[in-house]
């Protein structure tokens, strides 16, 4: 990687596949349907599993000679109508975009050549008019020759020279023919009555044409299993599952769901590098993570831990998925309740000292020791009793508080978002107050005389503790920025936290209801 470069493609060339054709998260153009977003990672013990539903995917592709020899690069294209101008190579590393080199195209022809070769992956040619780009592989061999028309790019691809980028245009060649076929089926099948003697024919057209793509590409697959092309488009495709129906004959969409989760990433092969300098693994790990996972701490941990724990073994991938999955889901950077859960789940659980290869003993024992204050007031958990002065000099401890909730907040007298939410608090308080609602005000960052003063202000009529010290508070109620506000439930487990004051009734009221307090 020579130097990274701000760029932008349209984001259709690395959708996540064709659902109508089997989809593939790789650089085809193509579109995607998104899942239901919330659904339970057990599959209901009760379910018919159709008896062709697979449980496992038998990977095809295979990594290559790791001792193999890259050329140098001596790549020829030759586009007609193209004209002159300069064109850039474009790479890719997981997200980021570099630019791998630059030639001047000449009446449509150009040479990229180089000293030291290409990083095999997935490449974009960047037109003059910098929006167009021509996709190719490289991978060892880096001599070869593309040949087309800017009025046809892909269609009038030819390759000299070099397997990759044969079966590539092949493929999306064939694609293209198929995808008319396929959006035809699907606008006349959308407008039949299911169980119809038409609705069973065009279903039966359109398992034929998806049955014909899959053959297809699993004879490319068997031929060159150690290919990049395999590599990449096997990677890409999406688990081929038929419908889990229940007994009572309807669609188990959570079963089905979970087995799709299990196979994501069979057919990836861990072992073979090459598909990091491709869009297709964080293409993959994007839809997910994000669309595929329940978006709540558990089912996140799960997913986390069911994909980092397959690469522990393959450091590149175990580097990349555990920083992606930790900094997607750090705190103050997602909307998700609770986020701390899957902040201190990924780091004691791979940001340790004898995994973290990337990292040195400083940077670690940070992490750990982040990971460490948050780790007591996790959602679930019983929140940490605290016993802090008030102002009278007196001992405060939430557990002595005799009301069924318990808000926690946590404050500073100086907060700008504190002065709008605690006159905002002070008006909930009196009215949950006859409720079983009471408050703990915790006061952080500041000092005796802004604390007591503040409370005046605010005529704040709650519980108000502080310790210039901190060591009364210290790895109990976590606290990024202020204010924070934890929710006790009458077993003093923490089933709110990170809300803003008009939130807080909601999560009371759900809990109530689940103890038929409602």
């Amino acid at each position: 990687m020579r130097y990274l470069l701000i760029f932008t493609l349209v984001l259709s060339l690395f959708s996540c596949g064709d659902d109508a054709q089997g989809g593939a998260t790789n650089a085809t153009p193509a579109t995607t349907k998104t899942p239901p977003a919330a659904v339970p990672t057990k599959v209901n013990d009760h379910s018919v599993v159709t008896p062709s539903l697979p449980t496992s995917y038998k990977l095809i592709s295979k990594a290559p000679d790791p001792d193999r020899k890259l050329e140098k690069p001596n790549i020829k294209v030759e586009i007609e109508g193209l004209g002159n101008g300069k064109c850039l190579l474009i790479g890719i590393f997981t997200e980021q975009f570099f630019r791998a080199d630059s030639t001047v195209a000449t009446g449509g022809k150009m040479v990229f050549k180089s000293n030291e070769p290409y990083r095999p992956g997935l490449y974009y040619l960047m037109l003059p008019d910098n929006k167009t780009t021509v996709q190719m592989l490289i991978d060892a061999d880096q001599t070869f020759t593309m040949k087309t028309k800017m009025t046809d790019l892909v269609g009038a691809m030819q390759v000299e020279g070099n397997l990759d980028n044969q079966l590539l245009y092949q493929t999306l060649k064939f694609e293209n023919a198929q995808r008319p076929k396929f959006n035809q089926v699907a606008v006349q099948l959308a407008k039949q009555s299911k169980g119809t003697p038409e609705y069973k024919r065009l279903k039966a057209e359109r398992d034929r044409l998806h049955k014909a793509r899959k053959d297809y590409l699993r004879k490319i697959f068997t031929e060159h299993p150690q290919s990049l092309f395999t590599a990449f488009k096997e990677a890409g495709q999406n688990p081929d599952l038929e419908q889990i129906m229940k007994a009572d004959g309807t669609i188990d969409t959570s079963a089905y769901l979970y087995n799709y989760r299990r196979l994501f990433w069979a057919n990836v092969n861990f072992n073979d590098e090459r598909l990091l300098y491709t869009p297709v693994i964080t293409n993959k790990l994007i839809k997910y993570m994000t669309e595929l996972t329940p978006q709540n701490p558990d089912s996140i941990k799960a997913s986390a831990s069911f994909l980092v724990d397959q690469t522990l073994d393959h450091p590149v991938y175990f580097k990349y998925f555990a920083n992606w999955i930790t900094l997607k889901y750090e705190p103050t950077k997602t909307t998700l309740m609770d986020s701390e859960a899957v902040f201190v789940h990924m780091v004691q659980n791979y940001f340790t000292y004898d995994r973290a290869f990337w990292s040195d003993s400083v940077e670690v024992h940070g992490l750990q020791l982040r990971a460490y204050e948050m780790s007591s007031s996790l959602v679930g958990q019983v929140g940490p009793n605290i016993k802090s002065t008030d102002p009278d000099g007196k001992l405060r401890s939430i557990f002595e508080m005799d009301a069924n909730y318990i808000i926690v907040y946590m404050w500073n007298p100086e907060c700008d978002h504190c002065a709008k939410e605690t006159p905002k608090l002070v008006e909930f308080y009196h009215e949950w107050k006859p409720k079983g609602v009471d408050v703990y005000g915790i006061a952080v960052n500041t000092d005796d005389q802004k604390w007591r003063d503040a409370i005046k202000r605010y005529k704040m009529p709650w519980v108000n503790v502080f310790d210039p010290t901190n060591k009364s508070i210290y790895a109990t109620y976590f606290v990024d920025n202020t204010p924070e506000i934890y929710v006790l439930n009458p077993d003093r487990v923490i089933i709110g936290k990170n809300l803003k004051v008009d939130q807080i009734q909601t999560i009371i009221e759900r809990d109530m209801k689940k103890r038929g307090l409602m």
